[in-house]
């Protein structure tokens, strides 16, 4: 359904900004919607969630703005990473690389879908195999990071900080996957 407003429809840069400021504010929303893991630092959020849409749903370009754009919210100390948490502090800590991981999981997730979308094969499983790409990407930078700073090796890395969430990922993957299958932007 497209917008009648002719202003609206002439500025679609300024289209792709509101909606690039909209997912941004939808991952700080998500930070706050978490379960915690008692056994792990890095608790349940749904800020996946809107890394994954982002990507597939505003391309490589302003998907990764977006999550630049949340990550920059939170270096300002605005209290929009998880826990209401901010600062620079939480990146250089060990759940940073998940943040950091948002920003290249939603670019990489936006470049495929714009592969897919000039291959003519955009589709559900498509979207889903191109978060996978992004969850996969989102998840071993978080692991690395979570290594290095916990000073922990990489069974204990993956122990906490990746395999506990990776069921809650596939439910997560699923419905994105779906929800931007179904609507446009």
């Amino acid at each position: 359904m497209k917008n009648k407003d002719p202003y609206f429809n002439r500025t679609p840069e300024l289209r792709m900004m509101v909606f690039a400021s909209l997912f941004a504010a939808l991952a700080a929303v998500g930070a706050y919607i978490q379960i915690p893991i008692p056994f792990s630092p890095v608790p349940v959020t749904l800020q996946v969630f809107f890394v994954l849409l982002a990507g597939s749903m505003l391309k490589s370009k302003w998907g990764g703005l977006s999550m630049i754009v949340y990550t920059l919210l939170g270096i300002a100390g605005l209290p929009v990473f998880s826990g209401g948490s901010s600062g620079i502090g939480v990146l250089l800590g060990p759940t940073g690389g998940y943040i950091t991981g948002f920003i290249l999981a939603a670019y990489v997730i936006g470049k495929l879908s714009e592969k897919a979308e000039k291959a003519d094969k955009s589709g559900l499983f498509i979207n889903a195999l191109n978060m996978s790409a992004g969850v996969l990407i989102l998840y071993a930078c978080g692991f690395i990071q979570l290594m290095f700073v916990a000073d922990i090796g990489p069974g204990t890395a993956l122990a906490l900080g990746v395999i506990p969430f990776l069921p809650g990922e596939i439910i997560k993957t699923g419905v994105a996957a779906y929800i931007a299958s179904n609507y446009k932007l």
